[in-house]
C-alpha cells in the first residue's frame, strides 16, 4: 500500500530556510513520479516541483532557484529545500506520486489531477 508522509514544516522568518521531507513507503519512491504541491488558505492547490521518470527535477516557473527538489532512493524519501521564503510562501505542503510521467510536459506534472496518491500535508508559515 503506497503511503506518504511529510515532514519539516513549521514556522519561520521572511528569508528563512525550510527543509520539507516525504517518507514514501508501499513503492520505491525512484521508479514513480513524485512532486510538491502547495495550498494557501482559500486558494487552488498548485504544483511547485516534480521529479520526473528520468530522475530529473522539473519546478514551477515562479520558485525556480528558491527551491530545490531532490529525491535520496536509498532512503526512499524526496525533499524540498525551500530558501529565501517569503510570506506568499506559507501554505500547506502536500507531496505527491504516481506511476508513471513519460514525455510529460511541465504542466501535466504540475497538474494536482495528475497524481493518485497523496500525503497529509506539512504547513508552513512564513512571518515577514
Amino acid at each position: 500500500q503506497v503511503h506518504l508522509v511529510e515532514s519539516g514544516g513549521g514556522s519561520v522568518q521572511a528569508g528563512g530556510s525550510l527543509r520539507l521531507s516525504c517518507q514514501a513507503s508501499g513503492f520505491r519512491a525512484r521508479l514513480y513520479c513524485v512532486a510538491w504541491f502547495r495550498q494557501a488558505a482559500g486558494k487552488e492547490r498548485e504544483g511547485v516541483a516534480a521529479v520526473d521518470n528520468y530522475g530529473f527535477p522539473r519546478y514551477e516557473d515562479s520558485i525556480r532557484g528558491q527551491f530545490t527538489i531532490s529525491r535520496d532512493n536509498a532512503k526512499n524519501t524526496l525533499y524540498l529545500q525551500m530558501n529565501s521564503l517569503k510570506p506568499l510562501d506559507s501554505a500547506m505542503y502536500y507531496c505527491a506520486a504516481r506511476q508513471s510521467c513519460e514525455h510529460w510536459t511541465l504542466p501535466q506534472l504540475l497538474n494536482p489531477a495528475s497524481y493518485s496518491y497523496w500525503g497529509q500535508g506539512t504547513q508552513v508559515t512564513v512571518s515577514s
